[in-house]
């Protein structure tokens, strides 16, 4: 008995980016049988992922066509961006679009369930938890060898597990920016609602995204800073640690009265991965960045819009070759800006100076400014 399974699109990797992929497959027409979803982690795992994600108003769309919006997430209305100790800093906001918010603050977890509820409405049927540990590539099609002995057989294989940029294999073009992400969720005694800040220091950036929970408004913390300081901040009891955040940041919203618990992960650019001819990458397995401006979930989710427009006409090379051009530009401009201010704002010198007029400069340039909100809404279109 032959016990492969047929389809045309597998996907490895049952994250947000290739859940969202699945099912806008389905709803452009491709049958849900035909659609192979494997990830090696158990649902419940991802479920209860409390990690915080910054979806922008363009994602926020996207999701709304699937079925997974709303979920619950905290709008940001305004993004604050300046540099510590310098002069000058930007104020974009949402009025200055005409959008309902520049973007919103969510739970992993939330939005997994979003999308997992999505895929099932869909008729698309995760393998979990299931691994490739094998594949083949033909001229007709890819073989798939599961970890638990499984055979599938695919017209196209899209890779969609990226992970996190310590345990990743280089690809194409790499950089360690020699940064650790230090998160947390943190109160203030003086919250601004649904005002994001991005905080250039002399480590790197520090983010807060303002996060909603049962104790009134809070903030998701993304603090980048060197390795050995990382470590020295998790080690801190949570008096100590909110008062070297409130060093880094200053005032602004008065002085930070709690945090949750404290973990890390390791920051680098990992992008421009190999392709063959049935196999391409997208979302963190095709370009891991630097978490500065949060774009990386945003640009893997319009990965997946672009891919299942191509693939729902024709599961085949052409396809991915008709992907590979439509998405060159953004990927691009995308990895290129992130990386640049990942490197510019983390190194201490004269240049600081300069770097924070700009950004006064940019608050009073609207055309400029605009550009950068749209950017950050829906990216290179």
């Amino acid at each position: 008995m032959d016990n492969t399974h047929t389809f045309d699109v597998a996907i490895c990797g049952a994250g947000p980016v290739g859940m969202a992929l699945a099912a806008l497959l389905a709803r452009r027409g491709m049958d849900d049988k035909r659609i192979g979803l494997i990830d090696a982690r158990a649902l419940g795992a991802a479920l209860g992922d409390p990690r915080s994600i910054a979806l922008s108003y363009g994602s926020r769309l996207l999701l709304e066509e699937i079925g997974a919006w709303p979920l619950p997430a905290t709008a940001i209305h305004q993004v604050h961006v300046s540099r510590r100790g310098h002069f000058g800093r930007s104020l974009i906001d949402r009025a200055e679009h005409g959008v309902e918010a520049l973007g919103y603050v969510a739970r992993y977890g939330d939005l997994v369930s979003a999308l997992s509820a999505a895929c099932e409405r869909a008729g698309v049927v995760a393998l979990r938890p299931a691994r490739v540990s094998g594949h083949t590539e033909r001229a007709d099609g890819v073989g798939l060898t599961l970890d638990d002995g499984r055979a599938l057989d695919a017209a196209v294989v899209v890779q969609a597990e990226g992970g996190v940029f310590g345990e990743q294999d280089a690809r194409s073009r790499t950089h360690d920016y020699r940064q650790t992400a230090v998160i947390a969720r943190i109160s203030a005694s003086a919250p601004l609602a649904h005002r994001a800040y991005e905080r250039f220091t002399g480590d790197g950036p520090l983010a807060l995204l303002p996060q909603d929970g049962a104790d009134g408004h809070q903030y998701a913390l993304v603090w980048c800073v060197r390795p050995e300081r990382a470590q020295a901040l998790l080690a801190l009891d949570d008096a100590a640690f909110l008062a070297q955040l409130g060093e880094a940041f200053g005032q602004r919203l008065g002085r930070f009265t709690a945090t949750g618990a404290r973990s890390a992960y390791r920051l680098g650019l990992n992008a421009e991965p190999a392709a063959t001819k049935r196999t391409v990458a997208i979302g963190n397995a095709a370009q891991t960045l630097h978490p500065v401006a949060g774009q990386g979930l945003n640009l893997g989710l319009r990965d997946a819009a672009v891919l299942a427009r191509l693939l729902a006409r024709e599961a085949g090379p052409a396809a991915l070759s008709a992907f590979a051009g439509e998405r060159q530009t953004d990927r691009k401009l995308v990895v290129e800006l992130t990386d640049t201010m990942a490197r510019a704002f983390a190194h201490k010198g004269p240049g600081q100076a300069l770097l924070g007029l700009s950004l006064g400069l940019l608050d009073t340039f609207n055309p400029a400014k605009n550009l950068l909100g749209e950017w950050m809404m829906f990216g290179r279109r």
